[in-house]
């Protein structure tokens, strides 16, 4: 069994973790960390996780308990803030076979960038090269004996997703992205603000983050390592809607290459058709129009549909997702049985739930 721990337990991505690895085959949940909810059970802080957890409870992560934590896994999931997931790489880095940070600490690589999209988030330069970055679809071969392993946020795996086909597949030039993005209120995590209380959440379409938000930089930082050169401009508003979970982002690419519907989906098609947890659908194939966020909650799918607007030459690209599984725990999970030579769906099988 491979031994996973788990620092940031009590959050939203923490407890989708331990649902995953307490189901997965081959790994086994040794350890439980944070900063608050110190030596509490999982039951306490997750009500629907009642098994039996051998007596597992929160322990502090610090300089000095950092050997003996490294002493009981084989592989830690970082689902913490980012300025946190900084200092626990650092601390980390050399004491455990492999992390895997859920944060924004170490996505964005160069540093000029990074500094824009997360001033606050000081990092240990000699790291930022060690971690390898990526969507497990599009990078995951690198994951392989991997000893860092940095996953992208919830926004930015949708978008990069829905993009890569056109400009790593098809080999587009994008001269304009824009990006509109629709999540419920759990991307938000647990702080408790006022704005994501009930009586102002419920039914609301609130404009969060209408301009720049940092997962545009992230993707495009990320795109064009792949082909520089490929993005003219890519930008992104963000909207809050009254789910729980679910994300779904619509991204409408104008190219001055000259483009069918047939071409771009047979391209989305062939690009993908190695990948389980990628679907590719037509708008139009089910009782309701797809992708529906509502389609993919509770599994690690993300599916996504292409569409062209002849009229005025728009490629429209739509991805939907649970932003807790694929946007989250379950990517993180994945990354995992890549890093460990498992095959790549161990423990992610199940099926979306809907109704919700």
């Amino acid at each position: 069994m491979i031994r996973a721990g788990i620092v940031g337990a009590s959050g939203l991505a923490g407890g989708e973790l331990i649902r995953l690895i307490t189901q997965h085959p081959d790994l086994e949940l040794t350890f439980l960390g944070g900063s608050s909810n110190i030596g509490r059970r999982v039951s306490e802080m997750h009500p629907g996780l009642r098994l039996d957890f051998g007596g597992l409870t929160v322990r502090p992560v610090t300089e000095e308990t950092a050997d003996a934590v490294a002493d009981q896994v084989d592989v830690l999931f970082l689902s913490t803030p980012a300025p946190v997931s900084a200092e626990l790489a650092a601390l980390f880095a050399d004491r455990v076979p492999a992390v895997i940070d859920l944060s924004g600490a170490f996505r964005i690589r160069t540093p000029e960038l990074h500094d824009r999209w997360y001033p606050k988030v000081s990092r240990r330069p000699d790291l930022v090269d060690r971690f390898v970055y990526g969507v497990p679809e599009l990078v995951g071969d690198r994951f392989s004996g991997a000893p860092l392993i940095s996953l992208p946020g919830c926004y930015a795996t949708s978008m990069t997703l829905g993009l890569a086909p056109l400009t790593l597949g098809l080999g587009l030039d994008l001269r304009t992205v824009v990006v509109d993005g629709k999540s419920g209120s759990s991307g938000g995590g647990l702080s408790l603000r006022t704005a994501d209380l009930h009586p102002l959440r419920n039914g609301a379409i609130a404009p969060y983050a209408p301009t720049g938000h940092r997962h545009a930089g992230e993707v495009r930082d990320f795109l064009e390592r792949g082909r520089p050169g490929s993005i003219g401009t890519l930008s992104m508003s963000a909207y809050g809607v009254s789910h729980v979970r679910g994300l779904m982002t619509s991204s409408y690419v104008f190219t001055d290459d000259r483009v069918e519907l047939r071409e771009l989906q047979r391209a989305y098609l062939r690009f993908y058709k190695n990948n389980r947890f990628v679907r590719v659908r037509r708008n139009t194939e089910t009782l309701i129009p797809v992708p529906d966020p509502q389609a993919v909650l509770g599994s690690n799918y993300c599916d996504v549909t292409v569409l062209y607007d002849e009229e005025d030459g728009r490629i429209v690209v739509l991805s939907a997702l649970d932003n807790l599984v694929k946007g989250a725990a379950g990517q993180a999970v994945q990354a995992a049985n890549l890093r460990f030579e498992l095959p790549e769906e161990t423990g992610l099988t199940m099926q979306p739930v809907m109704p919700v």
